[in-house]
């Protein structure tokens, strides 16, 4: 397989970006998107170039470190992570444009890696529960109706990708934040700091220059992990309480 590859190239956060165009032979349909990036970069190397910088570690698709925009879609045509994401899903000789997050909030670091800090601060602001930190309870100490434990479970999955960032017009963080209010909103052990949690997680949000939420979906159609638009109404369905009391 034959790809032209367009890749944004930015030396660093004050330096002009551009699209830059490389070409790539022999790959594999059988490589992950992220292998085809590491034979160019070997390309790279061996002509004594700077390679493309760009983020992964678990490369199983479950630390959220591989964000890309591929042709367009968070993560490539594919519903899963970048590095799960397979050179079969594209086609000889055809022209691949890959850029980082686009987001005010995901600032450019080098290349394809963004700044994804303000994730972090958003989980400062209110993503912890007020337990015990000594040995870990019995399993059945605490009873969690099932219901409860398995949406708590499916907002869990999200591994902070920002896919949901990427795919948004309006480049908000809702479904991220929605997940991680949602994840503790159905458990006991998050029942103390649950109003004052959501007030803590949303204003973090905002002051971090996330957009706001206006339903169009595609942060849920580009998540890999497929977490439910309705954890943002469970947000919004808190924030509403709290604000009230």
């Amino acid at each position: 397989m034959n790809l032209t590859l367009k890749i944004w190239r930015q030396a660093g956060p004050r330096h002009q970006g551009e699209l830059v165009t490389y070409k790539v032979e022999d790959i594999s349909e059988d490589m992950s998107f992220l292998e085809m990036l590491d034979v160019l970069n070997e390309q790279l190397n061996a002509r004594g170039e700077e390679p493309i910088a760009f983020d992964s570690d678990c490369r199983e698709g479950i630390c959220g470190m591989c964000g890309l925009m591929i042709s367009g879609e968070a993560h490539g045509p594919e519903r899963t992570t970048t590095c799960q994401l397979h050179m079969r899903s594209f086609h000889d000789g055809e022209v691949i444009t890959i850029e980082p997050w686009r987001a005010n909030a995901f600032p450019v670091i080098k290349d394809l890696v963004v700044d994804r800090g303000a994730f972090d601060r958003i989980i400062q602001a209110g993503g912890y529960v007020s337990v015990n930190t000594g040995a870990a309870p019995d399993a059945h100490a605490t009873p969690v109706p099932k219901p409860h434990a398995d949406r708590a479970f499916v907002a869990a999955e999200c591994i902070g990708c920002g896919a949901c960032v990427a795919a948004c017009p309006n480049a908000s963080a809702m479904l991220f934040t929605g997940a991680k209010v949602t994840h503790l909103s159905e458990l006991p052990q998050g029942q103390p700091e649950r109003m004052a949690r959501v007030v803590s997680m949303v204003e973090q949000h905002d002051a971090e220059g996330f957009g706001g939420c206006t339903n169009v979906g595609a942060c849920s159609a580009a998540c890999p992990k497929g977490i439910p638009q309705d954890v943002i109404s469970t947000l919004n369905k808190d924030l509403r309480a709290a604000l009230r009391a």
